[in-house]
């Protein structure tokens, strides 16, 4: 048994059966190294290796989501409610609710698709959008399922298909790798050839906003970053300034973020500009500054989950490595093929898929399947085109709906600000169903027809 599709197959089975994300990936990896021969001790010890691997991302999202809460305190949120309800009007008053969730849903899925090229900050923006804004959707009775898959489909798919900041990225691993298997491209064939795996996602983001997760659905009004029913929110009496202070202090987060590629710097500065200001009115006898300490206490706790699955899914991946059993899966794919292009195809897209959802990330799935890939692809006669189509979408695939990924982690993280969304069921499940499987199927049409 491959010892990787073993690992892998134990993380989803228990985090479907809603096991918590951070013991199905303890259990995948010890599973994976049992089957791949390690003894316990060597497993463990593989795992606690990785450990560190994501830590700078844990601590970057602790600092957001304290930024996040600290937001909340200068009243900001407060007043988009406010202008929200405004929009919506009376109860009754249906085609106002409706302009209100299509016009919300729109900017989030235009700043989601922004956070990979215009302004690549990837999935900064949640803990500071997202949360604010869940009184909102509150209001207009939003599905989260369909929030969630939206801002999935914007990490994901700009990266995949435009040649711009993280996609210019992602790209030039594809062509680099590509080159070094002996086949050589040019970067502007990737976006012909992903385009239609892109399309897939179009479709299937079009099916969850607008048939699965279009009825309405009623949430908690609970504090964000509590689940206690009888806990209520800090009692904060905002004024102008303080809601000016918030605004300056998200734009000084998003500028910083994207000068220094830092979202622990960032958010520090962000945090910074609101202590101060908590300071002065502390003398000034308006507020007192220990709000400060509820503000990181409150934000960390709700960014604890995420921090922890990424912090072990660390170690899952490097016990994945580790294991050789990557390359193994790979390699034996050439012996299932045959001569046939559809069988081929589908077998080299699912492979892609098992590779990305254990180790958690597209770009490094791609430089481990290229080596195989592309003399395969060669051998049975794949043009350029289709082959990078088959290893831009094998790479991409599992992205979305992977209990490890961070498109999928972050807007759990957001969504999940007064616990009311859970990560397997109201992330990982929508975005695999209307995001990995469209991008499977077209991914596959692409290969075939190119």
């Amino acid at each position: 048994m491959n010892a990787v599709v073993i690992a892998v197959l134990v993380m989803l089975i228990l985090s479907l059966f809603r096991v918590h994300v951070v013991l199905a990936l303890v259990t995948g990896a010890i599973a994976g190294g049992l089957t791949a021969g390690f003894s316990l001790n060597e497993t463990i010890e593989f795992f606690g290796a990785g450990l560190g691997a994501n830590a700078e991302v844990a601590l970057s999202y602790a600092m957001l989501g304290a930024f996040a809460v600290a937001i909340s305190f200068t009243g900001l949120p407060n007043m988009l409610v406010k202008g929200a309800l405004k929009i919506v009007g009376r109860e009754g008053d249906s085609q106002a609710r409706k302009l209100s969730k299509v016009l919300l849903l729109l900017i989030i899925l235009l700043v989601s698709i922004s956070s990979q090229n215009v302004i690549p900050i990837h999935i900064a923006f949640i803990p500071i959008l997202i949360p604010p804004l869940i009184k909102v959707f509150n209001a207009l009775m939003i599905d989260r399922r369909a929030v969630a898959t939206i801002m999935t489909f914007g990490l994901k798919a700009p990266y995949i298909f435009l040649p711009f900041g993280f996609g210019l990225m992602f790209h030039t691993i594809v062509a680099d790798n590509m080159a070094e298997s002996g086949m050589e491209i040019e970067l502007a064939m990737i976006p012909q050839a992903l385009a239609l795996p892109v399309l897939g996602m179009v479709l299937g983001l079009g099916l969850a906003v607008f048939v699965t997760y279009r009825k309405s659905r009623n949430y908690q009004d609970l504090p964000i970053g509590e689940t206690n029913d009888n806990k209520k929110e800090t009692d904060f009496s905002y004024s102008l300034s303080s809601v000016l202070i918030g605004a300056a202090s998200i734009l000084a987060v998003l500028i910083l973020q994207y000068n220094t590629e830092s979202m622990i710097f960032s958010a520090f500065a962000g945090l910074v500009i609101i202590y101060i200001y908590f300071t002065v009115m502390h003398f000034t006898g308006k507020h007192k500054i220990s709000a400060t300490e509820t503000m990181m206490t409150d934000g960390m706790k709700m960014m604890a989950f995420i921090g922890f699955v990424m912090i072990a899914a660390g170690g899952f991946a490097e016990v994945v490595r580790e294991t050789g059993h990557v390359e193994t899966l790979v390699a034996t794919v050439s012996g299932w093929v045959g001569e046939s292009k559809a069988t081929a195809a589908l077998i080299m897209l699912i492979v892609g898929l098992l590779i990305t959802m254990g180790i958690g990330s597209s770009f490094s799935t791609i430089p481990i399947i290229t080596v195989i890939f592309v003399p395969l692809a060669a051998a049975i006669g794949f043009s350029p085109l289709a082959t990078i189509a088959l290893i831009g979408t094998a790479g991409a695939l599992g992205d979305a709906g992977s209990p490890a990924s961070d498109s999928t982690l972050g807007p759990s993280a957001g969504l999940n600000a007064d616990g009311q969304h859970h990560h397997i069921w109201d992330t990982c499940v929508p975005t695999f169903l209307h995001l990995n499987i469209p991008l499977l199927i077209f991914g596959w049409i692409a290969a075939i027809i190119l």
